[in-house]
């Protein structure tokens, strides 16, 4: 009989999903600073949250999820 082996274990499951959540909380920081009215300049859309922050966490979650799938952890039993 032929034994299939995982590709991933616990551990890469564990970092890919901290990933997708930190991609998810950056995309989540970019909403908003829109104008209702279409004829007002509103400059929170310029914001640190905005401009900074959130494709900081962006970036960093996928650097995460690209660690977690390139990872060989050892074998857990």
């Amino acid at each position: 009989m032929s034994q299939q082996t995982q590709t991933f274990n616990k551990s890469n499951y564990r970092l890919i999903l901290i990933g997708v959540v930190m991609v998810a909380l950056g995309y989540l920081l970019m909403i908003g600073g829109g104008s209702d009215d279409p004829n007002v300049f509103n400059p929170e859309i310029f914001s640190f949250r905005r401009i900074v922050l959130s494709p900081v966490i962006i970036v960093s979650g996928f650097l995460v999820i690209t660690y977690g799938v390139m990872k060989k952890f050892k074998k857990e039993d």
